[in-house]
């Protein structure tokens, strides 16, 4: 297939629950040849993972059937391949509803799905786990593909493989073109979070009209470049500043491991290619490790919270006769959260901006130890605490949490597995791993140096000339994000003057300055200098993931936008540059 055209790819989900009427908007906006849509998160396998104790034949997204249910004859008619993740624990039973859907409409689609992922009897063997998936790439997608599946639905690959099994498909590429692979893998990982890629959540957001940004695509060409953009009268925008964001989005480090290759993001290169439209180029891909990674859920315990509402004088004094009224009841509590946060204002013109909210959480392996008796009791010091007492609900009973862990196994011990639309079943060997990192070929810049490298941190320094003391977020852009119970936090600037400044300045001490819950955890700093970035993990931020809810923010998605919000000394000729060079 050498000298194809590209392969015109699409998203149309970035999460359980995304933009339902998006499937339609990609399918009737342009070109396409294959659409993806990307269903599974951490918190979405704990739910997929509950939704099939109550009945084993569920356990995959059903929104995706019910999108399919209104585009699955239009996608036919179009010629656009459908490849999604939606069945999630169960992608045998949601590609046997495809087909039933596929029957009873009269649409005469192919359809394949790949297995193997699933786990969670030999980790359930030896414990509690509810779900249990390996991270799978895109080789049994591509093998669906190659068997002229129009529809392939897969539980628990990487969220990239979505659109590198593809690329694999349409060009023929061989297990071991690493380079190639890896620019398809950074342009999933573009695609993957729908329209994060587009303007959404974008820190420079007041640049773009971002109301209902359109959702983006992969223009992915057979050396594994790509142009990310979206189709024409979208909203939103694609630009070097869009695109990077997402790239920094939960990444850990310049290596991107995966179960198809390790993609080099210190080497990624953006450049403006038009209107809305962004070049990835020069990404340099390594062997892929040999083991994959596992997400384990588990059902962590129960947990309830009650929120009060303290308004106007003495916020300090009411927090703490609240807390010392329910000392007792909380005494055999395991784990109790209490968190004030001082929405108030002093003089305020309206009741809710005079008012402080006062959190408690609470968890337990005993849902009677955090259920209804303890909300209870919160609500019966009604008449009997602080004037002007009230709540933000009424008692509760206790909810279960979830716990997220990631484990790694053998590669070559999972059984990844493409059932082709004939039903032959096709196992899908490991990635070649070479005995050696290294790959003959490569240049020495691209190779890991001290550039890369969490430990490579400069020490800590002023910088010389003129300074304003002003919110970081004047000069940078930002974005955060989850994996497990750890952070990361992207930060990236547009000039080359002003990352000569970031790379110099902002270093883990001063993050952890600026955003103190970090003071006592480590973080390490991985600089990518090629997109002007930093990108720091934060270990254990989060606690057990997600699922448990440890903090304010559990998903750390805010992480980035409190640290552009906090003050430090800025070269005034920073603060001065145009607005918006470089995105």
């Amino acid at each position: 297939m050498t000298g194809r055209r590209p392969l015109r790819i699409g998203n149309a989900s970035g999460f359980y629950g995304d933009r339902f009427d998006a499937v339609r908007e990609m399918l009737t906006g342009g070109p396409l040849d294959v659409l993806t849509g990307d269903y599974l998160a951490e918190l979405t396998m704990l739910i997929l993972g509950r939704d099939r104790l109550k009945n084993r034949e569920l356990g995959y997204a059903k929104t995706f059937l019910r999108q399919m249910e209104q585009n699955l004859g239009l996608a036919h008619e179009r010629g656009v391949r459908i490849v999604t993740n939606a069945g999630g624990l169960n992608p045998a039973g949601l590609a046997d509803a495809i087909r039933e859907l596929a029957a009873k409409t009269g649409v005469p689609v192919t359809v394949a799905h790949v297995e193997g992922d699933d786990l969670t009897p030999y980790a359930s063997a030896r414990g509690d786990a509810l779900t249990a998936n390996a991270y799978l790439g895109g080789a049994g997608i591509a093998a669906c593909l190659r068997a002229g599946a129009d529809v392939v639905v897969a539980g628990r690959v990487t969220d990239a493989a979505l659109v590198s099994g593809p690329a694999a498909w349409w060009f023929d590429w061989a297990p071991d073109d690493f380079d190639r692979l890896a620019g398809a893998v950074v342009a999933g990982h573009v695609l993957e979070c729908g329209t994060q890629a587009t303007g959404g959540n974008y820190a420079f957001f007041t640049r773009h009209d971002v109301g209902r940004p359109g959702f983006p695509l992969a223009e992915v060409c057979e050396d594994g470049s790509s142009v990310i953009t979206k189709h024409p009268g979208t909203g939103g925008a694609v630009t070097p500043g869009t695109v990077t964001a997402q790239l920094l989005y939960e990444t850990h480090g310049a290596r991107y491991p995966g179960p198809d290759v390790t993609a080099r993001l210190d080497t990624v290169r953006l450049e403006p290619a038009g209107p809305d439209r962004v070049r990835i180029s020069g990404v340099v891909g390594e062997p892929p490790p040999d083991t994959l990674k596992v997400g384990v859920t588990r059902v962590g315990g129960w947990r309830n919270e009650v929120v009060f509402v303290l308004t106007g004088l003495d916020i300090g004094e009411k927090a703490d006769l609240v807390r010392a009224q329910l000392a007792d009841a909380l005494r055999e509590v395991a784990v109790v959260d209490w968190t004030l946060s001082r929405t108030d204002h002093e003089d305020a013109p309206t009741q809710e901006t005079a008012s402080a909210l006062l959190r408690l959480v609470v968890r337990d392996p005993s849902p009677d130890r955090v259920g209804r008796s303890l909300t209870s009791a919160a609500i019966e010091l009604a008449l009997a605490s602080y004037p002007g007492f009230h709540v933000t609900a009424p008692p509760a009973p206790a909810q279960p949490y979830g716990v997220f862990t990631a484990d790694s196994v053998p590669a070559t011990g999972v059984p990844h597995t493409a059932v082709l639309p004939d039903g032959t079943r096709v196992g899908v060997p490991a990635a070649p791993v070479p005995a050696s990192p290294d790959r003959p070929g490569a240049a020495s810049q691209d190779r890991p140096g001290a550039a890369s490298q969490g430990w490579s941190e400069p020490p800590s320094q002023a910088w010389d000339g003129p300074t304003t003391r002003a919110a970081l977020g004047r000069v940078a852009g930002a974005r955060s994000g989850d994996k497990g119970g750890d952070a990361n936090i992207g930060v990236w600037v547009e000039s080359d003057d002003a990352w000569a400044w970031l790379r110099r300045v902002l270093t883990t001490g001063l993050l952890r300055e600026l955003l103190p819950e970090t003071a006592a955890l480590p973080v390490t700093r991985h600089v990518l200098p090629h997109l002007r970035a930093l990108n720091f993990t934060v270990t254990g931020i989060l606690g057990d993931g997600v699922a448990s809810a440890h903090r304010f923010d559990p998903q750390g998605k805010a992480l980035g936008e409190w640290l552009r919000a906090r003050h430090l000394d800025i070269p005034d000729h920073l603060l001065s540059a145009p607005e918006g060079t470089g995105s």
